[in-house]
This record gives structure tokens, C-alpha cells and sequence, in this order.
């Protein structure tokens, strides 16, 4: 039988892994939501937040230029281009907001959700940049997990299991009920030298009887 308390619950990010600058762009996000909803009516304004998101940064000194300047060019995932530091020791990622829904709140959500977790490979906000097809993303770090392999599908499953998750329709995701998590692959999660697993690259959102629709239309592994 397979023992699972190997899940690092260390926290290795700042203030448990929510920055300062990830709750001032949370609140700008929300602040042009506030007023789209007020002078519209409606929470459909992503694209306008991201435009806004890209003024913010710059008149704050968090727009990146160039990516080249953090990291190498590693991969290209569903929704993150990744780059390297030349250290090996932080790992940055370009997230084009594509799975969050309408408006941005629900990946500042996830982002906090993610951190409080698996705080032993939380997210910290860097700021701001485009990728390389043209698109404002933003620019999280994550320390860089040394690992002997990726973690199995049955020791992820028991992984989760031990924090509350169980696999829902057929382990298309977890869920404890409130929170989801998606995408918890061999490629997404980890095995550690240190023996732990963690869980790099999952998508995380509030319980929603929609979302899984809405994920599949999005997801290269369903919508190719």
C-alpha cells in the first residue's frame, strides 16, 4: 500500500504565499470590474481588466518588457508559456488568464486557493508581460522542484485523498466539495528527491457545476 504522507505542506512564500503585489493587482482587477458592472450592468469584462492590468503595471514598475530577461524559454503548456531562471532555482510562468471564466476574479481566487494548498510550490505575482503569441499575461513565479519523477495517477489520487479530494466523474477532477481541482496529472504533479509530491501546475477554481464544460472547451487535451 502506498503511503502519501509524503504531501510537503512546507510554505516557502512570503506572507503564506499571497503577496502584496498580487492583492494590489487583485484589487485593480476588481476595481474596473466594480465600475464595468456599475456603468453596465454585466461581469463579462475580462479583456477590459487585462488592458487595464497592463496600464497598472507599468505606471508601477511590474511590466516586463521582455521575458528573455527573467528565464529561458522552457515549454509551452495549456495556458502557460514557462521560462527558467538561469539558476535553476525559480521557475516563471506566463499565464495568458485563459481559464478565467468572464472576468478575472476567478484566477486571483485561484491563485490564492493554489498557494494555500500546496504552499511548498506556491505562487508568487511578479507582474505582468506578453508572450510570445501577443497576449497580456501575468507572471507568476514558483521555486523550482527537484524531482526524481512525475507522480503516478494512483499516488496522485491518494495524495488528494489524504487533503479530502475525491475523483468526480470518473476522476475527470477532485473535488472536497467546495473547491475543484483539474488537470492533476503525472505531468502536473511531481515526485520529489525529498519524497514528497508536489502539485505544480493543477487548475484550481471554486465548485461549479458549469466549469467542467467550460474547461473541456479549453483544454488542448479536449478541444483539439
Amino acid at each position: 500500500m502506498k503511503n502519501y504522507d509524503g504531501v510537503s505542506q512546507e510554505n516557502n512564500s512570503e506572507e503564506d504565499g499571497v503577496d502584496s503585489l498580487l492583492e494590489r493587482a487583485s484589487d485593480e482587477a476588481g476595481r474596473i470590474l466594480c465600475s464595468i458592472q456599475a456603468l453596465a450592468g454585466t461581469t463579462s469584462c475580462k479583456g477590459v481588466q487585462i488592458a487595464g492590468l497592463k496600464k497598472w503595471a507599468i505606471d508601477n514598475g511590474c511590466w516586463i518588457d521582455n521575458p528573455n530577461t527573467i528565464g529561458v524559454f522552457s515549454d509551452r503548456g495549456s495556458e502557460n508559456e514557462v521560462y527558467m531562471d538561469v539558476n535553476h532555482s525559480m521557475v516563471y510562468k506566463l499565464n495568458d488568464f485563459r481559464y478565467a471564466d468572464d472576468n478575472l476574479t476567478p484566477f486571483f481566487n485561484r491563485i490564492r486557493i493554489h498557494n494555500s494548498l500546496f504552499p511548498d510550490c506556491a505562487y508568487s505575482f511578479v507582474g505582468l508581460s506578453e508572450n510570445r503569441e501577443g497576449k497580456i499575461c501575468a507572471v507568476i513565479s514558483q521555486p523550482f522542484v527537484r524531482a526524481d519523477r512525475e507522480a503516478s495517477t494512483e499516488e496522485i489520487a491518494g495524495a488528494l485523498a489524504l487533503m479530502g479530494f475525491m475523483p468526480m466523474q470518473g476522476g475527470e477532477y477532485f473535488s472536497n466539495g467546495k473547491i475543484d481541482v483539474f488537470d492533476a496529472l503525472p505531468n502536473n504533479v511531481l515526485h520529489g528527491e525529498d519524497g514528497s509530491f508536489y502539485f505544480i501546475d493543477t487548475i484550481i477554481c471554486e465548485s461549479s457545476d458549469d466549469f467542467l464544460e467550460s474547461y473541456k472547451s479549453l483544454s488542448p487535451n479536449y478541444s483539439k
